[in-house]
């Protein structure tokens, strides 16, 4: 069974977007149901179909196939729920894990997430300087979220709480 186990945090300043290349994604979802969500992305040059079940704390069941990224495109254009998701991908090695790094645009312009994968929930995790609450769990930080409501409806209130 595929599993994703993964901790996100906001992240601070701008140091960490000179430390890797950004790859541009384009992803779009077919369902956004609580239980599952299915995703078309493309990444670069690249096309992914990916389908997740429901978490449990920092784990939650994943499959993600490579697809053709023509095939991926239209389906992002045609099938998927809109506004789609535009941002960039910065991965960003430090200590002993690679970090994601996603800078967003469109609606949620200003929004940037840190996410970092992991082999096993209680495995210790060395923080960047740059990295900033903890938002794991938070369902609003979640791309599938963000479709429906985007980030520039409520980071206001996402300021003001940290």
């Amino acid at each position: 069974m595929g599993t994703e186990i993964e901790r996100k945090f906001l992240v601070n300043g701008s140091e960490w977007s000179s430390l890797a290349e950004g790859i541009r994604y384009l992803q779009g979802y077919l369902c956004t149901d609580k239980n599952r969500t299915i995703r078309v992305r493309t990444a670069g040059d690249k096309g992914y179909i990916t389908i997740k079940g429901p978490g449990d704390g920092l784990v939650r069941p994943e499959y993600e196939y490579e697809i053709p990224c023509r095939d991926a495109a239209e389906m992002i254009e045609r099938l998927c729920e809109k506004p789609v998701i535009d941002k960039k991908r910065y991965s960003i090695p430090f200590g002993s894990h690679i970090w994601e790094v996603d800078e967003f645009f469109g609606d949620n312009e200003g929004l940037v997430i840190a996410e970092v994968e992991l082999e096993d929930p209680s495995e210790e995790v060395e923080l960047p300087a740059w990295i900033g609450a903890e938002v794991t769990g938070e369902r609003r930080y979640y791309n599938a979220h963000l479709v429906k409501n985007p980030y520039r409806l409520w980071k206001d209130q996402a300021a003001q709480r940290e």
